[in-house]
């Protein structure tokens, strides 16, 4: 009954704060909210230190000693409430266990059904090598990365990359990030990524070949930040010191480029900043485009320069990078620096909060989604360390390290994965800049003893900083560089030298804990954390022992590290996890040996430099040994030293950015599809005829297969009074002369297509160039003949209101909707309505994109005058699954049976509404299929990437490319044509498919009419997340119109955003 005692204690103790604990708003679980209370220490003590049968002996002693007194009634209600705590906790593990067993059973299912699709079997000589060939460590990483240091190597590597001029985007959206002063520490979003970002951006900047980098971030224009951080764009370099002002060019160099989104006047967490992620992409679009046509005047001959590549760091970034990837057609690249499932689970074994606690906490879910969409789009991943690529991207649906590496073995061998893609897994270590280190005489031996005065440079003042706290300052220093953080396990460092007396006596410890001025003021989790530390170094009364200053500035950290060095001390990173560890990368090179957590990247640093020992972060005692030995043995501590000065530079910035651009170089270029047909520079095998005529080939005979199909369709759907077998055989020949036309353009020499692109290309869609306005009708409402009726109806009252305008000519209109171009044709023919009255179509969800046209030559057939845009399906081909994707979801649509009616089908393939990039499905019961998060999830088990939603009230599922949406054709729109973005209105109802919320946010007004549309059924819907964490309408421009709206109501809507004028 030991432990009862102490648990009896804490409760105690628990009952003498005083706590309210009736308060039903308050919660016994630790939350990172409100301000610090000693209850909650003391609550996490008894939970996470005893069993629960010592909670329950605890809870039967109080109650058999009830007695009249509020206190001893009191402790009974808390001891039961404490039990039920630890009950609770267990039974998260549980559910937990029971997920993990089930996610397990799922990827072996996956795998196994993509094996069985990819027939070919594998030698046990061709299963390929580890998961990243540069992975390596040991005798043969350094073999292969030769000291980047060396005047010959870097010579050499500019020599043959000094005549190229790459553009390259960088995005970090979150945290406040500059390029002089950084205010690491400052809160969670500013620490290590900010540095990184930045020092990667320099760093690249001053490379051969590279002539422009863009970082992109957050403009923050708030009184309660800097007001460095609202400045639109900040210069980084201007590139290689030594070459001229006439070679770097007028635009050449590093910048951080600041891209406003979000609540203009205010600093909001990235918690918070996934409803702008549209907004952002919008804005970095609008800049990109600017820039790459400035940089084609100067280094382009007049052709626009796209970026080389798109790079997305963390979460937020990289949904943002996959689509502006999908929208330019550039490779993206994606660091994670730190994911969102390794998050949830840690925080679920802690068992502090639920899953939807955590949810509501961090937007998990959300993050988790965003991560999946990066592997689904990115050409590379850059990991730190391999245990990152394993244990933490192993977690994920959309990557398996046996399938990858099976899809790698048959690409080299030239064998098809029949759809099936995987990212390219790539560890490149963290760089770092050591031009300022500078090793002194006094760091190893000492100094002569009265030679301090004589000393020409004081010290710095960090140092008295520092040593102030210290009885004697000369003794060596442990130190350790972390924010207040639960994970980066302070408290058992501090208990493991305050248990330690060889250790006390030998050493001192320093703590730089990031910045503050009051700890009430930090946040909640941090301040009970730092208190907590506090609490022990009292304890263990350490005072004169241990320092932990309140304030430091980044340019101090190299001046801490020298101290440290110079006292004989040793660097100690003692994380639970550390994804990679720079700062033992910083305190290696300013000759500090270390001490580091054998979980995660640290194994890699210590395999490379062999400068200290590893260590178990739960073992108290493992710590301090490892501590007091490097301290104690002064030639282990010499030795240490000198291997980490000697192999440190195999971590520089100058060999990070060499392997990154050599890895950019690997990828298969790629640039808009109409900038790619004109590009006369290289011939480059997507762009060669064969296969361009293998589209139009392959266009055309979906396009047969669609029309063919309308003669089978159902009396459901809208007559546009083209029944006849005759009408159906016309119309369908001369679309594909149509196409045939098209292709015949395409086939032209590169001067053929340039001349026509001049003469013939630029006029055919005069209107889209000349808009000034574009109203986008994005109604979704043809469940039924009603809701076409309804979608005509309101088409007729925005022609009316737009009438009523008398700048008509400088209004454009476009139709979007989830119908193919043939039935969208009937529709409009039924309605009375021209096809002329539209400048575009964007057909199948986003698939599919159109132009109308009056000229006959054009479109071979004035029954059907339409332009079928060739570009935008090369565009949106970007690891479309093809007819393995298809093979796939026929095989689970065949799976779903409803066994209450003679296991009848309830999805079945509908190959007559099926095109090129959209495979089409009817749904016979809703009810009955998963959620798209569910389908997503069973497809990228299994290595295919796609699109999905459902359309038609639920009654019909899409499956298109994985960058391919409605949204995304707007954007290519205004890329392609020129079209501004801030100009159009993007008219919605109430409800749609479940693609709506994607057509709410970004850049583009918004007009919503209420009691139109129709809703899809919730649960098919289901992200895992709410609408609220994809858009925010309450900072966009949007107008809002109640039921009853006419064409009046309209335009007096129209007129309030600016489209009509008054």
């Amino acid at each position: 009954m030991a432990g009862n005692d102490w648990i009896n204690s804490y409760l105690e103790a628990i009952l003498d704060v005083g706590t309210p604990l009736d308060d039903k708003k308050s919660s016994l679980l630790l939350r990172e909210r409100g301000r610090f209370s000693p209850t909650r220490y003391f609550v996490e003590e008894v939970i996470t230190g005893f069993d629960e049968t010592d909670l329950y002996r605890s809870w039967i002693k109080a109650s058999s000693t009830r007695s009249p007194q509020e206190r001893n009634t009191r402790l009974e209600n808390m001891c039961w409430r404490i039990w039920n705590l630890a009950r609770k906790k267990k039974q998260i593990e549980g559910e937990e266990a029971q997920r993990s067993a089930k996610r397990r059973l799922e990827r072996e299912r996956g795998r196994r059904d993509a094996t069985a699709d990819m027939s070919e079997d594998l030698s046990e000589g061709e299963k390929g090598d580890t998961i990243s060939d540069i992975s390596s460590h040991g005798d043969g990483l350094r073999s292969r990365m030769p000291r980047i240091s060396s005047v010959d190597v870097l010579e050499t590597w500019f020599s043959q990359h000094k005549e190229r001029k790459l553009y390259i985007v960088l995005i970090s959206i979150h945290g406040l990030i500059r390029g002089e002063n950084m205010e690491l520490g400052r809160d969670s979003d500013t620490g290590g990524q900010v540095k990184y970002v930045v020092e990667l951006a320099t760093a690249l900047g001053t490379m051969p070949g590279v002539y422009r980098v863009d970082l992109l971030t957050r403009q923050i224009s708030s009184s309660e930040v800097d007001w460095s951080y609202g400045e639109p764009t900040e210069m980084l370099t201007l590139g290689r010191p030594e070459t001229s002002m006439q070679e770097i060019g007028e635009s050449g160099g590093a910048y951080i480029v600041r891209i406003p989104f979000g609540p203009r006047d205010k600093y909001i967490s990235k918690e918070l900043l996934w409803p702008y992620i549209q907004e952002f992409v919008d804005g970095a679009l609008t800049h990109i485009t600017n820039m790459s046509k400035v940089l084609g005047e100067q280094i382009g001959g007049g052709q626009p320069v796209w970026p080389v590549a798109i790079h997305g760091h963390y979460a937020d970034a990289g949904d943002s990078a996959a689509l502006l990837s999908g929208a330019l057609n550039v490779p993206m690249l994606f660091t994670g620096h730190s994911l969102g499932r390794d998050k949830l689970e840690q925080l679920v074994k802690q068992g502090r909060q639920s899953r939807e606690e955590i949810n509501a906490t961090y937007k998990i879910t959300r993050r988790i989604e965003a991560e999946e969409l990066c592997l689904d789009a990115s050409e590379i991943v850059i990991t730190s360390t391999r245990q990152e690529i394993a244990e933490q991207w192993g977690l994920y649906d959309g990557f398996d390290v046996i399938l990858e590496r099976t899809l790698r073995v048959r690409m080299k061998r030239i064998v098809s994965c029949y759809g099936r893609y995987m990212p390219r897994m790539v560890v490149i270590p963290p760089g770092m800049e050591f031009n300022n280190i500078v090793e002194h005489d006094g760091d190893i031996e000492g100094e002569p003893e009265g030679n301090e005065e004589a000393s020409a440079t004081p010290d710095p003042p960090i140092w008295f900083e520092i040593m102030r706290f210290f009885t004697n300052p000369r003794k060596p220093m442990i130190l350790a560089l972390a924010r207040p953080d639960p994970k980066k396990n302070i408290t058992t460092l501090v208990k493991a030298f305050g248990e330690c007396r060889p250790l006390r006596e030998l050493a001192n410890l320093t703590l730089i804990m990031g910045n503050r001025e009051n700890i009430d003021e930090m946040s909640s989790a941090n301040a009970a954390y730092l208190t907590t530390i506090l609490k022990l170094i009292d304890k263990y009364d350490l005072y004169g022992q241990v320092a932990y200053p309140k304030h430091h500035k980044q340019s101090d950290v190299p001046e801490i590290y020298r101290l440290a060095a110079k006292t004989k001390g040793v660097f100690i990173n003692p994380a639970f996890i550390e994804p990679f560890g720079l700062t033992l990368i910083e305190a290696s090179a300013n000759g500090l040996p270390i001490v580091a957590t054998k979980n995660g990247g640290p194994v890699d640093i210590h395999r490379v430099l062999d400068n200290g020992l590893l260590v178990d972060p739960h073992e108290q005692k493992g710590i301090a040994d490892a501590l007091l030995k490097l301290v104690a043995d002064k030639q282990l501590w010499m030795k240490c030293r000198q291997n980490g000065l000697k192999n440190i530079h195999l971590f520089s910035w100058p060999e990070h950015c060499k392997t990154y651009l050599a890895r950019i170089a690997s990828c298969k270029p790629r640039q808009p599809q109409w900038q790619s047909r004109d590009d006369n520079s290289e011939t480059t095998e997507s762009g060669s005829p064969g296969d361009s005529l293998r589209d139009i080939q392959d266009i055309s005979l979906n396009l047969k297969l669609s029309l063919d199909g309308e003669k089978g369709e159902e009396s459901g759907n809208v007559d546009g009074g083209l029944d006849s077998a005759e009408t159906m055989k016309d119309t369908t020949d001369k679309l594909t002369n149509t196409v045939l036309a098209v292709s015949k353009e395409m086939l032209r020499s590169p001067k053929s297509i340039e001349k026509a692109d001049q003469n013939s290309i630029s006029t055919k869609f005069p209107a889209l160039r000349r808009r000034r306005r574009i109203l986008v009708i994005a109604l979704d409402c043809f469940d039924s003949l009603e809701g076409s009726s309804t979608l005509l109806k309101v088409i007729r009252e925005i022609f009316e209101a737009a009438r009523l305008n008398h700048g008509l000519a400088s209004i454009g209109f476009i139709l979007s909707t989830a119908l193919t171009m043939f039935e969208t044709y009937r529709l409009l023919q039924s309605g009375g309505l021209s096809a002329t009255d539209f400048d575009a179509f964007i057909c199948n969800s986003g698939s599919e994109l159109y132009y109308s046209s009056l000229n006959t030559d054009e479109v071979g057939s004035p029954e059907f005058p339409f332009l079928f845009d060739l570009d935008y399906s090369s565009h949106i081909d970007y690891r479309w699954g093809g007819e393995g994707l298809r093979k796939t979801l026929v095989r689970w649509a065949t799976s779903i049976v409803d066994k209450d009616d003679n296991e009848a089908q309830m999805v079945i393939e509908d190959e007559q509404h099926s095109s090129t990039h959209c495979f089409a499905f009817q749904v016979k019961k809703p009810s009955m299929v998963p959620s798209i998060k569910d389908l997503r999830k069973l497809l990228r088990i299994r290595g295919l990437r796609c699109h999905v939603l459902y359309s038609h009230g639920g009654s019909m599922l899409h499956v298109l490319p994985v960058l391919a949406s409605r949204s995304q054709a707007l954007r290519y729109l205004y890329l392609r044509w020129g079209m501004e973005l801030s100009n159009m209105v993007v008219i919605v109802g109430e409800t749609g498919n479940t693609d709506y919320n994607g057509l709410l946010g970004g850049v583009p007004k918004t007009l919503i009419l209420k009691g139109v549309g129709c809703s899809v059924p919730s649960h098919l819907g289901n992200r895992g997340y709410t609408s609220t964490d994809v858009v925010s309408l309450e900072h966009s421009e949007n107008v809002t119109i109640d039921e009853g709206h006419g064409s009046k109501e309209i335009r007096s809507a129209l007129v309030t955003l600016g489209v009509l004028k008054g």
